[in-house]
This record gives C-alpha cells, sequence and structure tokens, in this order.
C-alpha cells in the first residue's frame, strides 16, 4: 500500500479540522445549543485523518508490548494535552504504565513469620499459586470450610489470613470460585489445604519452583498460596486449633484461630521486565455538587501487531477497525467536551487502554488504581468496533441490565439526524458482554454501554485497513456517544442498574 509519512499524518490532523455549521441553528431536538456545537466538531474528516494515523503501518499493529502502541499512546497524550485535558496518569502525566513480567517464585528468598508457636517455610510447606506474587502481607488467620459464600464471610475474613478446606472430592473448578469469592471478601491471602501424598506435595512443589509464569499489572486480589495438610495441622494444633473444625461441613463454617497472626513474605525472580501504557485525561466538570463523580468513556488501542509477510511483504496487521475505530471515536468525543466553554456537570474520564488482545490487562490495570475511586464513576461508553458492516445501525450491549438502556433510546430519539438506530447484542452465544474492556468495570459496580458493529471477514486479519473503514457513519456513532455521555454528565441522579443485573455481574 502506500505510505505516507506519520508526522505529515499527524500535522493533517492537529491543523485540518473540517469547519461545520452550528447544529443548534439545524436541530429541533431540544439540546442545549453548546451541546450541539460541540457534537459538530465530530466530522468524518477528522474522523478519517485521525483513523490514519493510529492504524499507520508505522505504528506496528500496536502489540501489547511495542514501540508501535507505546508512538500510538505518546500520539493519543499529545492530543490530549492539546484539548487541554488534565492528565490522569502516572506523576502528572497522561500515561498510565503497569508492568509486564516473566516471574519466578525465589523460595530461597521467601519467607514466612509466625506470631505464636510453631513456623512454615516456603518451598517445603508452602508454594505459591499460578499468578505469582512479591510483598509482605500480614494477618491473622480463620479456617473456612464448606461451600463459600462471598456476602456470608463478612467482616470475619477480612483482613485475615484464611486457611481454606475444600469439600473432600470436590472439583478443581468448584475450589477455583472459592478461593476468587474469599479473595473478593476482602481475604489478605487465601491458603488452600493439600491433602495429596509425601511425593505428589514434593512434585508440586518442584513444579511452583521452576514455573515461569507472566505476572501483568498491579495485584489487585489478595494473593493465593497452597499449603501442606501436615504443615498447618501442626502450625494450628500448637495454637489450640484443628482443621477438624471445619471438615466436610454442610454449610460455610468460619472459625477464627485466636493468638495466630502470620506475615507471608513471598519474592520473585523477574527474569523479563516489560511495560505497557494506558492513556488517561480528564475534563473537570462545572458542577461544585457533581463534579467529584465521573462519566468513564473507554476504548482499547492495542491490536495484534505483526505476522508474517504476505507475497507483497505486507507484515503488519493494522487492526484499523479492531480497535484504530473505537479509539478514533473516543478521541473525537473528547475534542468535543473539551470544546465546550461550560462543560458539563459532572467530570469525565477518557481512557484508552491496551492489553485487551491479551485479556483485558490495561482495563484491569485501571481498575485496580485508578485515579478516583471507582465509586465515583458513574458510567461506562466503551468503543470496540464501531467502522464497519451495517451503516444505520450499531449494537449496543448492555442496554438492559441498567437505565443507561433507557437514556441512550431517549437521546437517539432526540436525534433523528444521525440515522442511527441502537440495536439489542444479536449475538448473545458469542458472550461478546465478556469480552471486552467494559467487563472489567461492570465487575467493579459502574453501569456500561458498549458500542460494537460486530466482526467481519478480517477481524484479526491483514485486510482490516483503512480503507474498508465507514468513517461517516463511525463519525454519527462518535456524536450519538457523545450526546449520550453529555446526558448522563448533566443528570442529577446517576444511572441505577437493574437489581437483578447487579447481583449476576458486580462482583
Amino acid at each position: 500500500m502506500k505510505k505516507l509519512s506519520l508526522t505529515a499524518l499527524v500535522f493533517a490532523v492537529a491543523t485540518g479540522s473540517a469547519c461545520a455549521q452550528d447544529a443548534a441553528s439545524q436541530n429541533g431536538s431540544g439540546e442545549d445549543p453548546e451541546v450541539l456545537k460541540a457534537a459538530a466538531t465530530i466530522t468524518e474528516a477528522d474522523y478519517r485523518r485521525r483513523i490514519g494515523v493510529i492504524a499507520h503501518d508505522s505504528m506496528g499493529g500496536r502489540d501489547t508490548p511495542s514501540r508501535g502502541l507505546d508512538m500510538t499512546a505518546a500520539w493519543i497524550a499529545s492530543e490530549f494535552e492539546r484539548f487541554g485535558l488534565r492528565p490522569g496518569g502516572d506523576e502528572g502525566s497522561f500515561l498510565q504504565h503497569y508492568p509486564i513480567q516473566r516471574v519466578q517464585p525465589d523460595y530461597a528468598s521467601s519467607g514466612i513469620e509466625v506470631m505464636g508457636s510453631g513456623s512454615l517455610r516456603f518451598g517445603e510447606d508452602v508454594t505459591v499459586g499460578r499468578t505469582p506474587v512479591e510483598g509482605d502481607f500480614s494477618g491473622g488467620v480463620v479456617l473456612v470450610g464448606g461451600p463459600v459464600d462471598r456476602e456470608g464471610a463478612g467482616d470475619a475474613v477480612v483482613g485475615r489470613h484464611v486457611v481454606y478446606l475444600a469439600e473432600a472430592g470436590g472439583s478443581q473448578r468448584a475450589e477455583r470460585i472459592a478461593v476468587r469469592s474469599l479473595q473478593d471478601a476482602g481475604a489478605t491471602s487465601v491458603l488452600s489445604v493439600s491433602s495429596g501424598t509425601d511425593a505428589a506435595w514434593q512434585r508440586s512443589v518442584s513444579q511452583s519452583a521452576s514455573r515461569i509464569a507472566q505476572r501483568i499489572g498491579s495485584a489487585s486480589r489478595a494473593p493465593s498460596f497452597t499449603v501442606r495438610e501436615q504443615s498447618i495441622e501442626a502450625l494450628l494444633e500448637v495454637n489450640g486449633a484443628s482443621l477438624e473444625r471445619v471438615r466436610n461441613v454442610a454449610e460455610m463454617t468460619i472459625h477464627p484461630v485466636p493468638g495466630l497472626e502470620i506475615t507471608l513474605s513471598p519474592r520473585l525472580q523477574v527474569h523479563e521486565d516489560q511495560r505497557a501504557p494506558n492513556v488517561v485525561g480528564i475534563l473537570e466538570g462545572s458542577d461544585p455538587e457533581l463534579e467529584d463523580e465521573y462519566v468513564l468513556y473507554s476504548a482499547h488501542m492495542d491490536h495484534v501487531g505483526m505476522r508474517a509477510p504476505d507475497a507483497s511483504g505486507d507484515s503488519i496487521w493494522n487492526g484499523a477497525d479492531d480497535n484504530g475505530s473505537g479509539t478514533t471515536g473516543i478521541v473525537e468525543v473528547a475534542e468535543a467536551f473539551a470544546s465546550m466553554s461550560t462543560p458539563p456537570r459532572r467530570s469525565i474520564i477518557f481512557l484508552l487502554v491496551s492489553g485487551e488482545e491479551k485479556g483485558l490487562w490495561g482495563s484491569r490495570e485501571f481498575v485496580a488504581n485508578p485515579p478516583v475511586p471507582m465509586e465515583q464513576i458513574v458510567a461506562n461508553i466503551n468503543a470496540d468496533m464501531i467502522g464497519r458492516n451495517w451503516t444505520d445501525q450499531i449494537v449496543v450491549i448492555g442496554k438492559e441490565h441498567s437505565d443507561l438502556g433507557e437514556t441512550l433510546e431517549e437521546v437517539n430519539a432526540r436525534h433523528p439526524e444521525l440515522d442511527m438506530e441502537p440495536i439489542d447484542d444479536i449475538w448473545p452465544e458469542e458472550n461478546f458482554y465478556g469480552r471486552s474492556d467494559h467487563f472489567n468495570f461492570a465487575r467493579a459496580g459502574v453501569p456500561i454501554l458498549f458500542f460494537f458493529n460486530g466482526t467481519h471477514e478480517d477481524y484479526h486479519g491483514r485486510d482490516d485497513e483503512v480503507d474498508r473503514i465507514g468513517a461517516e457513519k463511525a463519525s454519527r456513532i462518535s456524536k450519538l456517544m457523545f450526546f449520550v455521555g453529555a446526558e448522563v454528565a448533566s443528570r442529577t441522579e446517576r444511572p441505577r442498574w437493574d437489581p437483578e443485573s447487579r447481583q449476576r455481574i458486580v462482583l
């Protein structure tokens, strides 16, 4: 394909915004004229120029991590700075970095301090879980057995090491779910009891010590460990307790061990240490009563990088639709909001994440280390693939789970000029709800809308190129996302979950 220099493309984006008439003079929707004027800054021409930068060959397919991804993040950060947004990343910058490491347990350097009688040792009595961690984790000890109920665990496990005895004959999946429930309930750590033979324990120790694992981002969950039954039983016995209190119980049973406190200090060998960026820009709200609440816009800026070249030598998977299209949409929306002389009542966060293609890494890091408390984020509007397929419809996943769906319908009805129909998820069997970054925000309690045009023959393929993007359609979807966010950011009441959906989705 013909290639332009990145410098030329960036210059075109920075200086070539198309003029647009004030929509307030042409639209009888009743929208605030300033909102209409801001929406008019989102144009097909601007959209096309920006996606041409993001999905340019020079970005190398934006793999996580990669130089091209870093370049993409730096360019988006420069746009946010130009718009006048406030940085929401590390040390006053627009970039939030998270580690991508290959690590191995270092049992020789790890330690366990027992405040009470008895002792435990890493590599002999205790092994680390499949996701190794490093740190010092202190707390008292409680024993837990039976079917685990996260809500029922309550304060009894918060800030304590949980020694968990799974039901005999239970499945590994059931045990993993129980451990996660205890982590989510606020345990300092979870030590699953292993009751196998001596030979089986020695094999597990050897496998654990030699396993090199990938460690992504900041630890957002309590660490998990495995403890040998004979070892923990000996420790409990000298402290007046026993696993028999929680063995083969029909209901969840929690038994504190008074006077026993432990500090677990696992250490790691780092074999490879890289990092990847998110980009975070913030627009301050105008209402003193609501400016500490936030509407969050998000999209993932990463793609799958480079592959073997074809006959023409093309080795770059540019990911124009996936997800140059959503990324461009969020940058367009950010510029529109930043153009307003009086911002909406609530503040707005614009987030472009990396690592979505690897497992929603960047959004998971944001949730673990947000620039504002997560409970102050009232809604998330996520855009992932909005540049292909139908010209007059867009699937909006998640509308049924909160009253954001009603807000979307109301706003869209006020804007027939967009000629865009938001429709329900037509691929429920594909579980797209759990496959993009909004999922991490929903799990953290934030109501979401996920704008998505579906996959196509070029999905994760070489030919997902800019020349196949419907920029005019994508600019209309971007305007719809802008109008919806402006409405949410201006209403007094924050969005409300459907109670059944919240019970099922939120951790």
